[in-house]
């Protein structure tokens, strides 16, 4: 796991690329890689590297990066791992390939060599890389399927650039840290921004499942390769029977790739049924105890799992470790978050993933494997069932009403949804009554019938972002997939969005500030694939039970209870704190921020909002948090 960095100067007619430079890129994301760094530059200077390296695979030198082909055609800097680079190995080694380590980058390298971009399709892991082909002049980017790695970059003024990091990006002095105010609705809707964009102004992020060439003249091509529908794949027709054994045996297969490592690793244990499901196969793979990591709340301790994580660590006798943390020390790390998250995130479970963390690299582990990535698959949040039943019951008869007639009864119902300040049940509302998409995504957080309540008056055209954003992922589905039922276009929006750009950014930035490598077994792409060809009433019959299949499919290796107990999720006690012992905290760094000097809120409104929430009218305590990160984040970088 790594930080990568570049620049290519495709129009200067002096390059001004220099080491000094692509160093300081380097060393703003040395928190990425503290045990190795390395710069390369171009024979012509039109493109250069940086990198900086957390050494998990060929601890020497020769694993060392950028890494140049024998032959000096290409350069590459690679952050990430690729889990068969061995059997990968093999095959070149048989088409006359000589190598020089054991790393996974050499193996990429001269992969891209023998097949050009082709060899994404041959990879299993995560990544986000770039090369450099001396010969066409060309630079070559791919982040990997499901996007557990970040790629940002931007073009400007005949040069392109990119990092692992924004933060990075922003070290060159010709890029200058604007706020894009069209992401700021994607943000506070969904908690992140979009797919394509982030909250500064002309730096984009290469989606998952997509490659970027850039050509000697300047051309930019954005390719998919991967997705997790696919147009031409039938619904599987499958017993339950046979769908679990072949989830128990993809599912064994990721954990035995993910457990590749030459230095020590673990998994975060929360008690629930992905986590304990890590710690199952793996223990059944190691003749050592497994070490576990937990965090849990000193107060407000209905929020813990801790209990459950016990009892995982003594069934599997694992060598557990747990934090405890409190509203103090969440605080005191609140702006150092805010640095490490790059563009804010919405989620406060940033907050303990932060300590876990600490207490991880503390140990003196390295690699960690974390649960993310089941719920998507499985239909494990509630609110993904929950609107299934709703678009097979009331929203079709809904939608059979005349538009002019759903309209006045929206225009009727509002008034009274918002006395009762039930801007949730009103937004359902006003989806249905003008053709808007039903399923907004596990992110969503201020819809618009919220957002209408914070923005100022002028920029009500801001309002209609969110929608068009959430419109797009949904027809992009469909576009793939025309016969695509209602569970695998959640899913797929699930896939596409929140679980990138929210959860596996929070996991990456968060544990990547402590030199952490997290791997996830559940986002495997083989298991990935059959899991969204299941048919839906395989994965849940009444559209009642989360995560049903999945859960059948572990009652070998893990007890009824602990399957079956209510879920809980692994959350941060905000609501309390928003309304308790940092409510003076969070009013005074809202109202008073430079962002609320700049006319894109209406301060009033904003107090109103803060100061319902503090006197138990409302609960927005993550909606307050959101705003609060957007504060410090536009403080930090932009004011």
């Amino acid at each position: 796991m790594c930080g990568i960095a570049g620049i290519v100067e495709f129009a200067a007619a002096e390059p001004t690329i220099d080491e000094t430079l692509l160093t300081g890129m380097a060393d703003t994301i040395a928190h990425r890689g503290p045990d190795d760094e390395g710069t390369w530059i171009a024979p012509g200077r039109r493109a250069g590297f940086a990198f900086r390296r957390l050494s998990i695979i060929d601890l020497s030198p020769a694993g060392h990066q950028p890494m140049s082909s024998p032959d000096g055609r290409y350069t590459m800097v690679f952050n990430g791992e690729v889990y068969n680079h061995e059997s990968l190995r093999s095959e070149l080694q048989d088409r006359g390939y000589s190598f020089r380590s054991r790393s996974d980058s050499e193996s990429i390298l001269l992969g891209f060599a023998e097949y050009g971009p082709a060899i994404l399709e041959r990879m299993t892991g995560m990544w986000g890389l770039a090369i450099w082909d001396e010969q066409k002049q060309e630079l070559f980017c791919a982040r990997d399927r499901i996007g557990i790695k970040p790629f940002y970059y931007t073009v400007q003024n005949g040069r392109l650039l990119f990092a692992s990091e924004i933060k990075a990006i922003l070290r060159h002095p010709a890029v200058s840290s604007a706020m894009n105010v069209a992401e700021v609705p994607n943000y506070l809707a969904f908690s992140m921004t979009g797919r394509d964009a982030t909250l500064f102004e002309g730096i984009r992020k290469l989606r998952p499942g997509h490659s970027l060439r850039l050509t000697a003249d300047g051309g930019i091509v954005e390719q998919r390769y991967w997705s997790p529908l696919r147009e031409d794949s039938e619904e599987l027709r499958i017993s339950e029977e046979d769908a679990q054994l072949e989830i128990m045996r993809l599912l064994r297969l990721a954990v035995k790739d993910r457990m590749m490592s030459d230095v020590p690793f673990g998994v975060f244990l929360s008690g629930g049924v992905d986590s304990s499901t890590n710690v199952a196969l793996m223990a059944e793979l190691m003749d050592r105890p497994i070490d576990t990591f937990s965090v849990g709340f000193k107060e407000l301790e209905r929020y813990n799992e801790l209990a459950h994580a016990r009892r995982v660590a003594e069934l599997f006798k694992a060598n557990y470790h747990e934090i405890l943390i409190d509203h103090h020390d969440a605080l005191a790390v609140l702006e150092d978050l805010v640095w490490h998250e790059d563009e804010p995130n919405g989620d406060p479970v940033c907050i303990p993933l932060n300590f876990v963390s600490q207490l991880t690299r503390a140990a003196g582990t390295t690699v960690i494997q974390v649960g993310e990535g089941s719920d998507e698959q499985f239909a494990g949040y509630p609110w993904m069932l929950r609107d299934v039943r709703l678009f097979d019951g009331y929203w079709q008869l809904y939608r059979r009403i005349p538009p002019l007639m759903r309209s006045v009864m929206y225009w009727a119902a509002r008034p009274l949804f918002e006395a009762r300040r039930q801007y949730l049940a009103l937004d359902y509302l006003r989806r249905a009554s003008f053709d808007d998409e039903l399923y907004w995504g596990g992110g969503s957080d201020m819809t618009p019938s919220h957002l209408r309540r914070l923005f100022a008056d002028g920029n009500r055209q801001l309002l209609a972002v969110p929608s068009a954003f959430n419109r797009s992922i949904h027809h992009e589905a469909l576009s793939i997939r025309p016969k695509a039922d209602i569970l695998q276009r959640i899913a797929y929006y699930e896939l596409a969005h929140r679980l990138p750009e929210l959860l596996l950014m929070r996991v990456d930035k968060i544990t990547m500030a402590h030199g952490l490598e997290a791997r996830v077994p559940f986002l495997d792409h083989r298991l990935v694939e059959f899991t969204m060809q299941l048919p839906a009433r395989l994965k849940s019959p009444d559209f009642r039970q989360t995560k049903r299949l999945l859960k059948k499919a572990v009652e070998s290796i893990l007890p009824n209870d602990l399957i079956y107990r209510k879920k809980q999720g692994f959350a941060a006690p905000i609501d309390e704190w928003m309304r308790g012992p940092w409510a003076n905290y969070s009013k005074d760094q809202i109202l008073n921020s430079p962002l609320m000097n700049i006319g894109l809120f209406d301060r009033r409104k904003v107090e109103l909002f803060v100061n319902a929430h503090i006197h138990g009218k409302i609960r927005a305590g993550k909606s307050i948090y959101a705003l609060l990160n957007l504060a410090l984040w536009h403080k930090r970088f932009i004011a």
